[in-house]
């Protein structure tokens, strides 16, 4: 019996613990959607993530205002270099890239808006508990909300307002733990001679989404 109470007052006391800032693992692979409330861009794709070189790899097909398209960029923050990539005619692009890295961790001055079940509390294995944070933007450049996993944290959503395209929202699922392909991390072969021109434009992350065509 004495058991069962300690047993009973731990669990208690795991469950009345409030979440906390986290930071996601920093090597995931994954999916990747986005969209925008003015339905102008619509995409769905892969992506790489590596905290610790800083680097990302997005593969992603959609519509930009009713016209498909497919995209492969390669994002390199320490060498401020970014390659976008066309594999089938074996041809990149070297841009330079201005935007800082930033790694998916929830700030420390985020709030808290609430934790809740995606899906079903009612038997084991049928819902995810999950928690959400709206903070500040890097820059005070707006307003997030992030929702994910409270353990793990793993990232589930997140939604910011832009003036041009209003809210955007972006989904990551089938997230695995680890690069499944180290390479594609790093420039193909027949992108390492490639220079990156001075007249080129400058890119940074939000880009890759909202200026396609």
């Amino acid at each position: 019996m004495m058991l069962l109470v300690v047993l009973t007052c731990l669990l208690a006391g795991c469950l009345a613990q409030e979440p906390h800032p986290c930071s996601s693992p920093p090597l995931l692979t994954g999916g990747i959607s986005v969209s925008t409330q003015n339905e102008k861009l619509w995409v769905y794709g892969r992506f790489l993530y590596d905290a610790l070189g800083q680097r990302i790899r997005i593969m992603e097909l959609g519509t930009y205002e009713n016209k498909s398209f497919t995209y492969d960029a390669l994002l390199l923050y320490r060498e401020k270099t970014m390659y976008e990539i066309n594999e089938h005619d074996r041809t990149c692009k070297k841009k330079p890239l201005t935007a800082d890295f930033h790694p998916m961790v929830i700030p420390k001055d985020a709030s808290l808006l609430g934790q809740y079940v995606l899906g079903s509390s009612s038997g084991p294995g049928e819902g995810l508990l999950v928690n959400t944070w709206m903070g500040d933007l890097p820059g005070k450049a707006g307003k997030f909300m992030t929702t994910v996993t409270e353990f793990g944290c793993f990232p589930i959503s997140s939604v910011y307002h832009t003036s041009q395209y209003g809210w955007v929202v972006t989904s990551l699922f089938n997230n695995v733990v680890g690069i499944t392909d180290p390479g594609q991390l790093n420039p193909p072969d027949f992108c390492m001679d490639e220079e990156m021109r001075a007249d080129e434009e400058q890119t940074d992350f939000l880009s890759l989404f909202l200026n396609k065509l």
